[in-house]
């Protein structure tokens, strides 16, 4: 698979990544160790070598992840976060100093490694002044535990103050084809700066994909039922985006979520999506949208197909929502 470098502090990714938050926390029941390590390490069969986990998926996320890559940990880039109270995100923000601290060194051994790739700060707290927690990053990165600073779902304020302390190599917020609005302020900030972007949720939680219609009833666990965007009204509404997508896909040779990749892969050279799954059939069908080239052409009808669709429903209930874009 294609490598990219993700901004300008020397970081090299596999274009795709792997979300691993699926795996057990968000989407339903945890997905069996066996299987879930089965999983990842075909990813990395397959060519991925960036894997993103935090501490908030519970501790079973990171150790699961540790063990699945020790045999390739010398091949792979770790990405963790921390930013919670006490790494659980019902409890709100914690990015105090000795928090973060702490969360280092618990992800240090459930990764089984002696260095963090890349630290993100998962959501922004707004308690703790940015400064002192890209401070405390830049210790870290300093005493050799971490290699690189992330930010995630941060505002563009918070951007340039933890930049101005620690240089960020990354940004890791929300993008696909239902959710554009980092072209607005984000994409041009990192552009500027010198800061690679990460998106998750590229299949926008899986709809872009054409497995869910109207009629999904989701796990009774499932984050997604609280989420405006996916009431049954609104995914019957969404749905048209997916259906004049899927005819592009057909002409493509591809499927809906591989041209929803391949159109997040074309819009800047240090973007690498973070697709999570908890199928092998998923896995390779994401891993392929790696290689779909989208000329001039298909951007212009993918763009007039977008421009016909007002999605509806909100990203967040508005509790999350106030967690984002600080």
């Amino acid at each position: 698979m294609e490598k990219r470098k993700l901004g300008n502090q020397g970081l090299e990714v596999s274009a795709l990544g792997l979300g691993c938050m699926g795996l057990t926390f968000g989407y339903g029941p945890a997905t069996d160790k066996t299987a879930a390590i089965k999983l990842i390490r075909t990813a990395v069969e397959k060519g991925v070598t960036f894997f993103d986990t935090a501490e908030a998926y519970g501790i079973d996320n990171e150790e699961i992840l540790g063990e699945a890559l020790a045999p390739f940990r010398k091949d792979v880039i770790i990405a963790t976060k921390f930013g919670f109270k006490n790494g659980d995100s019902k409890q709100g923000q914690d990015s105090h100093p000795d928090r973060i601290r702490l969360v280092a060194e618990e992800s240090l051994r459930r990764l089984k490694t002696d260095v963090i790739d890349l630290f993100y700060q998962h959501r922004v707290d707004t308690s703790v002044p940015m400064e002192d927690v890209a401070g405390t990053v830049k210790e870290l990165i300093q005493e050799g535990k971490v290699k690189h600073f992330g930010l995630s779902e941060a505002g563009v304020n918070s951007i340039r103050k933890a930049h101005a302390v620690q240089p960020v190599t990354a940004l890791q917020s929300e993008y696909s084809l239902w959710w554009r609005e980092p072209e607005i302020e984000i994409l041009p900030t990192l552009e500027e700066l010198g800061i690679g972007f990460v998106p998750f949720s590229p299949l926008g939680k899986g709809f872009l994909t054409g497995a869910i219609n109207a009629g999904t009833k989701f796990d009774s666990s499932d984050f997604r039922n609280i989420v405006p965007r996916f009431t049954e009204e609104n995914r019957k509404a969404n749905q048209q985006l997916v259906d004049l997508l899927q005819e592009i896909a057909v002409e493509k040779g591809a499927t809906t979520a591989q041209i929803a990749l391949a159109w997040l892969l074309i819009q800047k050279p240090w973007i690498a999506p973070i697709p999570g799954t908890t199928k092998l059939h998923r896995l390779k069908e994401n891993i392929g949208g790696a290689s779909i080239k989208l000329n001039a052409d298909d951007l212009i009808n993918i763009e007039a197909v977008a421009a016909q669709v007002e999605i509806q429903g909100a990203r967040y209930p508005e509790n999350l929502a106030k967690r984002v874009g600080n």
